[in-house]
C-alpha cells in the first residue's frame, strides 16, 4: 500500500521541458560525455555550398551521422573528400535544434583507406581497363552537325529538362529522341541496358541518334551506383555511335564515363558538347562568308592587274595594225629581195651550162668513140676466124652441136670441120 504514493509523488515533480531546452541540454550532455570524439566511417552525399562549408554523412554497416564542417576547416583539407572514401573526422556531437538532427561538427579529416564500395569500383574499373573498355584509341569524334540526338535518362529527371532546354536554345532545329529509362534504384541498369539497346537498333535501322546522351542529376555514390554497373559499361562499349556521358556533377565520376567517348561535368555540359549553339554556327558561317568575299576581291584584284599588264603589252590596235604592216612591207621586201638573187643566179649558171655545153658534148664523144675502138680491138681478138688462121679447126657434128670431147664421138660419124678458107666434111676412124 506504500509503493504507489512515492511513484504519484514522483509524477507531480517531474520536469517538463520546453523543446529548445531539451535539445540544449542534450546537447550539452553530449558535449561532455562524447566531445571531443573521433569517427571513422564512409563518406556519403557530400557537397560544398557556396558559403564554403561542406555538408556529408559519415556512415557504416549499422548506421550512419550528419556532418557539417565549416569553411574555415574545410579550407585546411590536403585531399578531396568524395563519396564511397573512407576517413577519419575528428569534432564534437551537437544537436541541430531547428531541426532536432544529431551532428558532428568536424575539426578535421583525413583518408582512412577506401569505402566498400569504392574498392568494389576501383576493382571494376581495373578488370575493365585491363580488357580494353577504356582505352583511347576507341574514342571517336562527334559529328560536328548530327542530323537527330538521343538521350537516355529518367522521364522525371531534372537532367532531362536541362538538356532539352539546352539542346532547344542551342540548336532548336534537331530533333531530340528520349530513350526513358529509370536512373537510381535495383532496376535501373536493366533498364538502362534496354533503353541503350532500342536506340542501338533504331540508330541502325533509320539512322536516327548520330550522338546519344546518357545524363543523370548529381548525387552520392550510391545514388550514382548504376552507372557503374559491368552489364551497363559493356553495352555502352558496343554502341554503334558516339556517346557522352554526363552523369552527377563534375567532381562525381562512373565506370560509364570512362567507357563513353567524351564525358561531360554536368547534364547540360552534355547537351553544349554535342550542339554547337546557333549563334557560334551563325558566327563561323558569317567568318566563312567574309573570308570567301576577301577572296573573291582578291581575285578580281589579280585578274584586274593581270588585265592591265597585257593591255599594256598590247597597246592601242591602231599601232599593233601599223606595226604589222610594217613587219609585212619588210617581209615582202625580202622575199622580193631573194626572188631576184634566185633568178640572177639561176641565169648565171644556164649561161654557163650554154657554154660549156658543146665542148663537153665534144669530149664525151671523143671518150666514146675511143671506148667503141677499144672494144672493137677486143672484140677482133676474140674472133675465131683468128685462131683458124693459126693452124686449127672447128668440129661441129650434123646437129650442129660443137665437139670439144672425144667422148662426143664414135667411130663412123660424119663430122663437120670449119677451116680458115671453108670446111670439110671428115668421118670418125677410132
Amino acid at each position: 500500500m506504500s509503493e504507489p504514493f512515492p511513484a504519484a509523488e514522483a509524477s507531480l515533480t517531474r520536469r517538463v521541458w520546453a523543446v529548445g531546452p531539451l535539445m540544449r541540454a542534450i546537447a550539452d550532455t553530449l558535449a561532455a560525455r562524447f566531445n571531443p570524439v573521433a569517427v571513422r566511417g564512409e563518406v556519403s552525399g557530400f557537397s560544398r555550398a557556396a558559403s564554403g562549408h561542406c555538408y556529408f554523412s559519415l556512415k557504416d554497416d549499422s548506421g550512419q551521422v550528419r556532418c557539417a564542417m565549416f569553411r574555415r576547416a574545410a579550407e585546411q583539407l590536403n585531399f578531396v573528400p568524395r563519396d564511397g572514401l573512407l576517413v577519419e573526422a575528428q569534432g564534437k556531437l551537437d544537436v541541430y535544434g531547428p531541426r532536432g538532427d544529431l551532428q558532428l561538427i568536424v575539426d578535421s579529416l583525413k583518408p582512412a583507406g577506401q569505402g566498400a564500395l569504392f574498392e568494389q569500383f576501383l576493382r571494376l574499373k581495373a578488370k575493365l581497363e585491363a580488357e580494353g573498355l577504356f582505352d583511347a584509341a576507341r574514342k571517336r569524334p562527334l559529328p560536328p552537325q548530327p542530323r537527330s540526338i538521343g538521350v537516355v535518362t529518367s522521364l522525371g529527371a531534372a537532367a532531362l529538362r536541362d538538356v532539352v532546354t539546352a539542346l532547344r536554345r542551342r540548336v532548336p532545329h534537331i530533333p531530340v529522341l528520349i530513350f526513358p529509362a529509370a536512373v537510381q534504384g535495383a532496376q535501373a541498369p536493366a533498364e538502362l541496358c534496354s533503353a541503350l539497346e532500342t536506340a542501338y537498333q533504331r540508330h541502325q535501322a533509320q539512322g536516327e541518334s548520330e550522338v546519344l546522351l546518357v545524363v543523370r542529376g548529381g548525387g552520392s555514390l550510391e545514388d550514382l551506383w548504376s552507372f557503374n554497373d559491368e552489364a551497363l559499361v559493356r553495352t555502352l562499349a558496343r554502341a554503334p555511335m558516339p556517346v557522352v556521358c554526363g552523369v552527377g556533377h563534375e567532381t562525381d565520376f562512373t565506370l560509364a564515363d570512362f567507357v563513353a567517348d567524351l564525358r561531360a561535368p554536368t547534364p547540360t555540359a552534355a547537351a553544349e558538347l554535342c550542339a554547337p549553339s546557333r549563334e557560334t554556327r551563325l558566327g563561323e558561317l558569317a567568318y566563312l562568308q567574309e573570308r570567301i568575299g576577301e577572296a573573291v576581291y582578291s581575285a578580281i584584284d589579280q585578274r584586274a592587274q593581270r588585265l592591265d599588264r597585257l593591255a599594256q603589252r598590247l597597246g592601242r590596235p591602231s599601232g599593233r595594225l601599223h606595226y604589222s604592216r610594217q613587219q609585212l612591207a619588210g617581209a615582202q621586201h625580202r622575199m622580193q629581195s631573194a626572188m631576184l638573187l634566185f633568178r640572177q643566179r639561176q641565169n648565171h649558171e644556164l649561161d654557163v651550162l650554154e657554154r660549156s655545153l658543146p665542148l663537153s658534148a665534144h669530149r664525151a664523144l671523143e671518150v666514146h668513140a675511143r671506148r667503141i675502138e677499144h672494144c672493137g680491138a677486143a672484140l677482133a681478138l676474140l674472133d675465131p676466124r683468128l685462131v683458124l688462121e693459126r693452124g686449127y679447126a672447128f668440129l661441129t657434128d650434123a646437129q650442129g652441136l660443137a665437139i670439144t670431147r672425144k667422148s662426143q664421138a664414135r667411130p663412123g660419124q660424119p663430122l663437120r670441120a670449119s677451116l680458115a678458107d671453108g670446111e670439110l666434111g671428115v668421118t670418125v676412124d677410132r
